[in-house]
């Protein structure tokens, strides 16, 4: 028989976010009072006046094809936003609306991309990006933004690891797994140099409206026209309106790329989901009370259970700045409990503690667990409670 599978997906990594995620519900459906902190979704659900949005789009008969690109009317309310928020002029043929933010990236590298090509991630990244550059043919290139840096990347270090063959950088702020965020002038430096080695900046803003303590979120288009131009911005609903199943993220940016991009999606989604579209309109266009009163409910369980968390032994944590994340490096806990390696940790804290938390080396930093505060309160504090717990009785110095 012939080889049943393509040699692109034979090197893709298993997510790690989604094996513990299933570990932990095995044991749950055994009856065992499990803890999940690996949720990369808001814990609330979809404000109602989008679900009524939504279903008097249905009840209106609008539920059939919709342009590849995405309604005009939410490209409209997309541009609206942007502008309102960000500063930013666009134009609809500078818009394409997709299946999540998720599916946009993986659209956009299959179109900038050649064999070859490399793009830059920074360390700590999201766990779907090398994936996708490798699916697109690109090369990975890694750049390690340490703890000592609060997870971020310099100026100095992005030209440094610029080649001939450099075709983008992403830049993730603020940042799945470490809820950083850049600042303008950081931003800035790194635009300063995508200018002057001519290559593209990626920009996932998915977390954009989750900011704490009087952080601002800037997008790096922000920085000049001549950034802009050079910048595909990728943003969504999914965090922000805590709408992850609709499956509706977009990009703004080149009318070249937009329109590759949406020429790709006419032969692989035909478009996103017509009603999901129209709830995002809503979204966008309507009251934005509740992603304020979400962002809130994030901000009040972080300064509640941070400190909790960095009391326990050999937990080093930098507080986040958006997101809701923690990233604390365990490596020094990992080894005076007895374990080889933080994996090790992971998968003893989830059978032993009954905790699930999400092993950094998904992304791209072995020494870090990601722990999401994206559940109740009630649940996060038992959870560091189990944790200090179980670091506490093993605990060999």
């Amino acid at each position: 028989m012939k080889q049943l599978l393509a040699n692109r997906v034979k090197t893709l990594t298993p997510s790690s976010t989604l094996a513990i995620t299933a570990k932990a519900k095995e044991l749950k459906e055994q009856g065992i009072d499990v803890i999940g902190l690996g949720a990369g979704e808001p814990d609330f659900n979809t404000p109602e006046n989008i679900l009524n949005a939504a279903k008097k789009s249905m009840d209106a008969g609008l539920t059939k094809y919709t342009p590849a690109g995405g309604l005009p009317a939410l490209k409209k309310a997309i541009i609206d936003k942007l502008a309102r928020d960000n500063n930013l002029t666009y134009k609809a043929n500078e818009i394409i609306v997709g299946v999540g933010a998720k599916h946009v990236l993986y659209t956009l590298f299959q179109v900038i991309l050649n064999e070859g090509d490399e793009v830059i991630i920074p360390i700590p990244y999201w766990v779907s990006y090398p994936e996708q550059v490798k699916l697109a043919g690109g090369v990975p290139v890694y750049v390690e933004g340490t703890q000592e840096q609060n997870f971020k990347i310099t100026a100095q270090q992005l030209r440094n690891a610029v080649t001939e063959k450099t075709k983008a950088v992403i830049i993730n702020s603020p940042s799945n797994p470490s809820g950083m965020i850049y600042t303008k002038e950081e931003l800035a430096e790194l635009a300063q140099v995508a200018e002057e080695m001519d290559i593209l900046i990626v920009s996932d803003e998915i977390y954009e409206k989750l900011v704490y303590n009087g952080v601002e979120h800037y997008s790096i288009a922000e920085v000049s026209d001549a950034v802009k131009s050079r910048t595909i911005v990728v943003n969504g609903v999914a965090k922000s309106h805590s709408m992850t199943g609709w499956r509706i993220g977009y990009a703004a940016g080149d009318a070249t790329i937009i329109k590759a991009m949406t020429d790709l999606a006419s032969h692989s989604t035909s478009n996103a989901t017509t009603t999901a579209q129209y709830a995002t309109i809503e979204a966008y266009n309507g009251s934005q009370d509740t992603v304020e009163k979400m962002r809130k409910a994030f901000e009040s369980r972080l300064e509640a259970i941070f400190p909790k968390l960095a009391a326990i032994p050999g937990v080093k944590v930098l507080k986040p700045q958006g997101a809701f994340y923690l990233l604390p490096d365990v490596s020094e806990t990992a080894e005076k409990t007895g374990y080889t390696s933080v994996d090790d940790f992971v998968s003893a804290l989830l059978t032993e503690a009954n905790v699930a938390v999400i092993p950094g080396s998904g992304f791209g930093a072995p020494a870090t667990i990601r722990l999401s505060y994206a559940t109740s309160l009630e649940l996060l504090e038992e959870a560091v409670r189990r944790i200090d717990a179980f670091v506490k009785a093993k605990w060999q110095d």
